[in-house]
Order: structure tokens, then C-alpha cells, then sequence
């Protein structure tokens, strides 16, 4: 067995709405039925016995070893902790290839579960042993490491929850929230409208404690201190017992509590020296110490905390006690865990001196040991949820010191005795004010009931309701993409939303290109959706780029197929026929949104079946509004845009808007009929999206298929008399269109000048000019840069079959090089012809053919 093209489908993809590892995946002719290897699923058992059931695949009981991989992957996943259920098995047309899916929570969790997965397997057949339990540490620890901490992910779960989209920006904790011109970003506990100001105010606690006092807050007294003496001598100001701690630490690093002698300060302000220069000496408040985290103008939760500690059974010596407690599932050795293993280190080994302890006394039964004098999660303390019992003068005195400081997410740390009572009258207060708190004390406390406080975050994001997401349109089919994507982001930029769109040309921002080539794909969309400049975005939505990462969006709102005819690029990367295509081009009408539409060409059997994949409405268009689909479909209600007596029409019941075709340049006056086709989804999606319809008919008057604007589609030039078409049509459907479209324009004499690409079936490209060869007077072949691992001269005259017997054409050239062949054509040109030329470089074609129109003219 050969595992090959790993990839990461990180989108709704192919197989399903899941993030997922896809593999292909040879067997051997044995492999591929797993009965034809003598005791390798006992041994397989004996090793994983938790791997599951595993099913044949087909009518009969054949079990490939690659569907052994599949289901051990997802397995290892599932043990190891990880929230997976998806995993498929698919046989190629090819024997002995398989294509292996397995859903991932962790990228790197799923790539690695995929490679153990496949040691175990190696394992099982050599009859050698495999350490089960060393691979789901290793899964485990893993996902611990790159997956999201406790604070960070039960806020991005009350996200999804809400249906708002986020995505990862770092390997850390930075994410953002909603697309384009809604989105917000987090980092950790800290969101963007977290000022600096505010957060450096609270790292200066000898500020906040200014701070804090100027408003009422009680706080205790303090100063900060230069050395041990003048420590001593700001202990004795205050009075004793005191705290010494880091001017501006965090999570309980270097603190000493409950200094009574001169020489716990010394060694207190040694231990706070070593995080920081400037150091704190402040009064010690007896009592307990509390959490209590304010978001925006209210109290979330409050928990109290306290340091970790062991309680003596008699029989076990403290060091045993602390390895018994942290063998606690829910103790781990970061944050990713509800609790923190306790440290057994030099200052545990200082406070159970201080209680006359040391690492291997046996406390009595009964007897409470405390290995630390903080009360930090992050050093292995617990909390007990209190919330419900937090007096209201308490809570407003927490939210007060979150305001002076100016923080909206804010950890207020209070010393006192009982939450019960107003701190005034127990001589508490504040001791610190934390931007970006840790929030897994309130989300999961070692005792209590959890709090909401994932989604009092997303509250102070986005108001309720406010799902955080741009309107997105995805268009995909086999021919007139581009010009699709195009029009409906004229129309949307018309209607005054800032459009961010992608094609095969490039990724515009507002119509200013930001990248260039071939940006049909999710990691431009992803792009997009980043730019806080985008109010909608329009996707060109390429095969290649759903088999290579899926989808770039969870869902969008418009998804357009505007056919699927004869197909492209049949053959690659296991689409063979049209039916796989169409299964594939259909991902993105399986992801509208349930309030969304899906707009589906009505004339292409293959595309207006799709109608029962799409959880959203549906809009079909076709020239023809008799077809039966478009009759149904208006009767009950519902969308079709159709043409009539020279009008697109888009009807919903009885009501109708009508638009001219004379009245949008692109069509020619409706002419040419692929281009009325591409409008009329233009104009389908953009009624989806919800703009008026005056706005839609200014921004197709406005919309003129110009190189400019629209570059390879239908690009019309004037060169002596003579009429130029640049186009960028590549398929049998694409070549047809085109074709249709010449006949309808007046000429003396036509020339096509045509290569072909590489990469497609030979069929495919034979049956390009046996079109051209029934319309065409002369047919310039020209073989370009675009071979794609056929041998020079193979493409050329693959196309020359296509013109045997053609009933036109009576002269043929070939040529070497684009713009040779260009050349040459414009060179055959007398005033009344007509040459279609089929560029392949379409930025430098159309600049070499407007070149030679301007010289032309000079």
C-alpha cells in the first residue's frame, strides 16, 4: 500500500461540509481485499481493538486495505479525544487507486493520525507490535499543542454557535470574526476595541491602584520599592503583613503574600526581581482571593480561587499526594485543560517549610498542606464558581475599576472575606485589574456551574442576530464564469457596496487589481474575505481549486451555475465523466444558506437538477421561458429570469422587470447569446443579493465588455476596416458560443486563429476546430506556452484532425507562437473581414492586439 497526494480539504469540499485529510491511496491486487491477507484483521484488532467495524464496499464483502486506512485514521483521531465522525473510502477508475477522506478538528492532527494509522496497518501485516497507547499520546499532545486554549475556543464556539464564520490568523490565539468590512478580531480574552492605553494601564499596577482609589474603588495601600532595605522601610509605613510582587506581572509570577519578617521580604524581593526591575510592596489583605470578569457593563462571572494544595490521608507522603492529584484527567500541563497539574518545585518545597513540611512528610488525615501562597489556575489552584452569590455593591465596584481602567473584557482580582457582603465593610478590595483574563476558571471551574461566558463575548462583537458575514456570491459552471463574476460585481459596486471580487484575471478590491494570474481559487477568496475594505464579495469558483481546499467560506449567499454543457478538463484528478463534474461544480449549491438562492441555468438538464442539493431558494434563468422547469417553477411562485420580445424578463408570480437588451452593451443588443446568458445569471444573483432594480439596469447600461473590463471575453477591436474578436474560449461549449455568436455579425471573409491546451482529452481538442471548420475561412493553429506534458507538435496536430473534412475552411497555417500567429492574421486582414482570435496570454495577447490597433490607426 502507497499513500500519495496528501492534502488538507479545509472547506466544504468534494466529500462532505467537513474539514478533512484526503489521500489516494495504491493497493496491491491482494490489498485490495483485505480476506486475501491470511490473520491480518485479528493481528489488526489485537493491536487497535477500538478501531470499529469495518464495511465492504461494494455488493460483495471486499474490503480494500486503503478502507482499512480510512477507518483507522478516523479511529485513532476519535480515541485520541478529537470530535470527528466523517470518513470515506472511493475506488478510481483506475484498479488498485483509492480515494481516502478523513475528517480532522486539527489539521496536523489529521495529517498525523493518517500516517499512524498507516504504521499500524505496516504493523499488522509484519505481524510486528505497535505502542497503541504512545500513538494517542502523541495524537493528544498534538492537539493540545495547536488547537485552540479554553478562553479563545469557547468564544469562537459561541461564534459558530451563532452562525458567525472565524478563522485562525496564527498558529496562536489571534482570530477573526466575520468577513470583509464585518469583521472583528480577538486574541485570546482580548478584543479589538481593547484600547492600549487601557491595557497598559493595567500591566502598571501601581497606576491602576491611583486609578481605582480616585473613583472609590478600594484598593489596597502601596508603593513601589528600589531595594530590600527600602522595602522593608515601605512595609513598615504600610504595616505588616504586606505582598511584594512585579510592578507589572501576570498570573501570579513572582509574588510573595503575607510578609511578616524582613527576611521573607528579602527573599520576596528577589523572587519578584527576577520577572521584573520595578517591584510593588502593598498592604496584605486577609481573606480570599476572587475572580470576578466584567464584559462591557456587566458582571459575566466571578469564582473564588484557591492555591493548590493536598488534603494529608495519614499513609501518603506529600510528594505521593501531589502525584495522586494530578493524575486527574482534567489536570494537564498547559491551558488547554479545565486544571493545571501542580508544580512540586522550590517555592512548593518554601511554603511546606513555612508549615513545618518538607517533600516526604506524611500529613495527618484531614490536615490541608498549601504548596503555593497564590491562588493562580496557571500553578495548579482550583475555583469554585460563585456568581449567583455576588453582592450588587460587589459587582459594581468590579465594573467601576474595569471602566476607570477603560477595559471591555476585564479580570477584576478582589481579597476578601465573602462576595456576600459589600468589601467596605469587610476592609477587602481590589488588588489588581487583568486585560485579556484567562476565562477557563468560569468556563469549566473545578466546582460549580459554568458560565456563559464565551457568548457574552460575541455579544459586546456583533448584536444579536448579527451574523457578522458580507453577502457572498460564488459562480462556477463550464463556460462564462468570468464575465459572471464580473457583471454581478459591477452591479453590486453600482448599488454603493465596496466588491471584492476573484477570477482567472486576478483579485480586485473596489475594481483596482491586487493580484494577478489565475485567483479562481479558495486561497484568494480567503483573501477577500480578510480585506476589512469589503462590503460583498464575488467568487469565480474553479474545479481545481474545490479538489485542491474545498471551499473558502462555510456558506455563501447566491451560488450561480451557469452550465455545465460538454464539459472541461474531463479526465483529470478522477473526473471522468459529467456526472462526476456536475457532483463536483454542485459543492457550492449544496453550501447556500437556507436564506440564501441558488441560481441554476434551467436549459442544462445537468445544472437545474441541482435544484435538490441546495438548502436555500432557487432562481433558474434560460432564454426560453417555456420549458417546462421555468413554467413550474414561476407557478409556484418562485424566481425565473427568461428572454422575451428582445427583454430580459425576471418574473416572480405575476410580477415582472423588464430590461431592454438594447440597453446593455454587452449583449450587442442581444446578439450575441452566450453573453445574454451570463447577464441574465448577473442579473439573477444580484436580485438574490437585493438590489433595486434601477440600480441593475444603470449598471448594465454601464457594463461594457472591453478589454478593460472584461479581458479574453468577447473583447471587439476595429483594425482597419476590419472587425477583431479576442476571446479566451477554450472548450467544444466555449468554441460553439463563440461561433454562434460570429455568424450573427456581418463579414466578408472569417479567420480564426486557435491553439489548444495541453491538459484536456484529445477528443476535446479536436472537437474545437471540427466547430470552427464548418464557420471559419481560414484557421490559424498556433501551439503556445500552454503543452501541459504533451510533446511539441502534438497539440497542433490534434487540432488539424478537427478540420479533416471541414466543410469551410479552405486555408490552414501553422504557426509557432502567439503572437506570431496574431501577427499574422491581422496581416491577412482586408476592410469587411472578421478574425475571432482564441488568446491563450490573455493580459499580453489583448496589449499586443491593441498595440497593432493603435499603430494602425497613427
Amino acid at each position: 500500500m502507497e499513500v500519495s497526494r496528501v492534502r488538507a480539504l479545509r472547506g466544504p469540499n468534494l466529500w462532505s461540509h467537513h474539514t478533512s485529510v484526503e489521500a489516494v491511496v495504491s493497493c496491491t491486487p491482494e490489498e485490495e481485499s483485505i480476506q486475501a491477507l491470511p490473520g491480518f484483521e485479528a493481528r489488526l484488532r489485537a493491536l487497535f481493538p477500538q478501531i470499529g467495524q469495518l464495511q465492504p464496499m461494494g455488493h460483495d464483502d471486499t474490503i480494500p486495505l486503503a478502507q482499512v486506512l480510512e477507518v483507522a485514521a478516523l479511529a485513532l483521531q476519535a480515541q485520541a479525544g478529537c470530535p470527528v465522525t466523517f470518513s470515506r473510502t472511493t475506488a478510481t477508475i483506475e484498479r488498485g487507486i483509492y480515494q481516502v477522506v478523513v475528517e480532522y478538528s486539527e489539521e496536523d492532527v489529521g495529517r498525523l493520525a493518517l500516517t499512524l494509522a498507516e504504521q499500524l496497518i505496516a504493523a499488522a501485516r509484519a505481524d510486528q507490535s505497535f505502542d497503541l497507547d504512545a500513538a494517542l499520546h502523541q495524537l493528544r499532545e498534538l492537539d493540545e499543542d495547536v488547537r485552540l486554549g479554553p478562553s479563545t475556543g469557547s468564544i469562537v464556539q459561541a461564534g459558530v454557535a451563532r452562525g458567525i464564520p472565524f478563522r485562525r490568523l496564527t498558529e496562536g490565539s489571534l482570530v477573526q470574526f466575520g468577513w470583509g468590512s464585518r469583521q472583528r478580531r480577538i486574541q485570546a480574552a482580548e478584543i479589538d476595541a481593547t484600547g492600549a492605553i487601557a491595557e497598559t494601564i493595567a500591566q502598571d499596577k501601581e497606576l491602576t491602584k491611583k486609578l481605582l482609589d480616585a473613583a472609590g474603588v478600594p484598593v489596597p495601600l502601596g508603593r513601589v520599592v528600589l531595594d530590600p532595605d527600602d522595602a522593608w522601610l515601605a512595609a513598615q509605613e504600610i504595616g505588616l503583613p504586606v505582598v511584594i510582587k512585579p510592578k507589572d506581572g501576570n498570573q501570579g509570577k513572582g509574588v510573595t503574600v503575607n510578609v511578616n519578617t524582613k527576611e521573607q521580604l528579602t527573599a520576596g524581593f528577589h523572587a519578584a526581581s527576577e520577572f521584573r526591575d520595578d517591584i510593588l510592596v502593598e498592604k496584605y489583605l486577609p481573606g480570599h482571593d476572587y475572580r470576578l470578569l466584567v464584559i462591557g457593563n456587566r458582571l459575566i462571572a466571578a469564582a473564588r480561587r484557591d492555591p493548590p494544595h493536598v488534603v494529608g490521608d495519614g499513609k501518603h507522603s506529600v510528594r505521593e499526594l501531589v502525584e495522586i492529584v494530578n493524575r486527574d484527567p482534567r489536570r494537564g500541563s498547559g491551558h488547554g485543560t479545565a486544571l493545571t497539574k501542580i508544580r512540586f518545585d522550590d517555592i512548593a518545597l518554601a511554603s511546606l517549610a513555612k508549615q513545618g513540611y518538607d517533600a516526604d512528610s506524611v500529613p495527618p488525615k484531614g490536615q490541608r498542606v498549601t504548596l503555593r501562597n497564590n491562588a493562580n489556575l496557571s500553578t495548579g489552584g482550583s475555583a469554585t464558581d460563585v456568581t449567583d452569590d455576588v453582592h450588587p455593591e460587589v459587582a459594581a465596584r468590579a465594573i467601576a475599576a474595569a471602566h476607570m481602567v477603560g477595559l471591555d473584557i476585564c479580570g477584576v482580582d478582589l481579597v476578601c472575606d465573602s462576595v456576600l457582603k459589600p468589601i467596605e465593610e469587610q476592609g477587602g478590595g481590589i488588588v489588581e485589574v487583568n486585560a485579556a483574563p484567562g476565562l477557563r476558571m468560569h468556563i469549566s471551574p473545578s466546582f460549580g456551574k459554568g458560565r456563559a461566558v464565551g457568548e457574552a463575548i460575541m455579544d459586546t462583537l456583533y448584536a444579536p442576530g448579527d451574523d457578522g458575514r458580507i453577502p457572498v456570491v460564488a459562480v462556477t459552471g463550464t463556460n462564462g464564469k468570468t464575465t459572471t463574476v464580473r457583471v454581478i460585481a459591477h452591479l453590486l459596486g453600482a448599488s454603493g457596496l465596496r466588491t471584492g471580487m476573484t477570477n482567472t484575471d486576478g483579485v480586485y478590491i473596489q475594481g483596482r487589481r491586487i493580484d494577478s494570474g489565475d485567483c479562481s481559487g479558495p486561497r484568494s477568496a480567503r483573501n477577500v474575505l480578510l480585506h476589512p475594505d469589503v462590503d460583498a464579495a464575488v467568487f469565480e469558483t474553479a474545479r481545481g481549486g474545490i479538489l485542491r481546499e474545498g471551499l473558502a467560506y462555510d456558506r455563501c449567499q447566491v451560488g450561480v451555475v451557469t452550465n455545465i454543457g460538454s464539459g472541461d478538463h474531463l479526465g483529470l484528478n478522477y473526473i471522468t465523466t459529467l456526472e462526476d463534474l456536475a457532483v463536483l461544480k454542485r459543492v457550492i449549491v449544496q453550501n447556500v444558506a437556507p436564506n440564501g438562492m441558488a441560481v441554476l441555468n434551467a436549459a442544462d438538464p445537468i445544472v437545474a437538477a441541482m435544484a435538490e442539493n441546495t438548502k436555500g431558494d432557487v432562481t433558474y434563468f434560460a432564454m426560453d421561458c417555456s420549458l417546462p422547469i421555468m413554467q413550474k417553477h414561476r407557478a409556484q411562485g418562485r424566481r425565473i429570469v427568461y428572454v422575451d420580445d428582445g427583454h430580459i424578463v425576471a418574473a416572480q408570480g405575476k410580477v415582472e422587470e423588464r430590461i431592454d437588451l438594447k440597453e446593455v452593451p454587452i449583449t450587442r443588443g442581444g446578439v450575441i447569446g452566450f453573453q445574454v446568458e451570463n447577464v441574465m445569471a448577473a442579473v439573477a444573483a444580484a436580485w438574490a443579493v437585493g438590489i433595486e432594480w434601477n440600480i441593475i439596469r444603470t449598471g448594465l447600461k454601464t457594463f461594457v465588455g472591453e478589454s478593460d473590463n472584461a479581458p479574453g471575453r468577447f473583447n471587439v477591436f476595429d483594425y482597419k476596416g476590419a472587425t477583431v474578436i479576442a476571446d479566451y474560449g477554450h472548450n467544444p461549449d466555449a468554441i460553439q458560443a463563440l461561433t454562434n455568436a460570429v455568424e450573427s455579425m456581418p463579414a466578408k471573409h472569417r479567420s480564426v486563429v486557435i491553439s489548444g491546451a495541453g491538459d484536456r482529452r484529445n477528443e476535446d481538442i479536436t472537437d474545437q476546430t471540427r466547430i470552427l471548420g464548418k464557420a471559419f475561412d481560414e484557421v490559424l493553429l498556433y501551439e503556445d506556452q500552454c503543452q501541459r506534458g504533451r510533446s511539441e507538435g502534438e497539440v497542433v496536430a490534434l487540432l488539424r484532425e478537427g478540420l479533416q473534412g471541414a466543410s469551410r475552411t479552405s486555408h490552414v497555417e501553422e504557426i509557432k507562437g502567439e503572437f506570431v500567429a496574431i501577427d499574422r492574421a491581422l496581416a491577412r486582414l482586408q476592410p469587411g473581414d472578421l478574425s475571432l482570435i482564441l488568446i491563450d496570454q490573455v493580459d499580453e495577447a489583448l496589449a499586443h492586439i491593441a498595440k497593432r490597433v493603435a499603430e494602425a490607426k497613427a
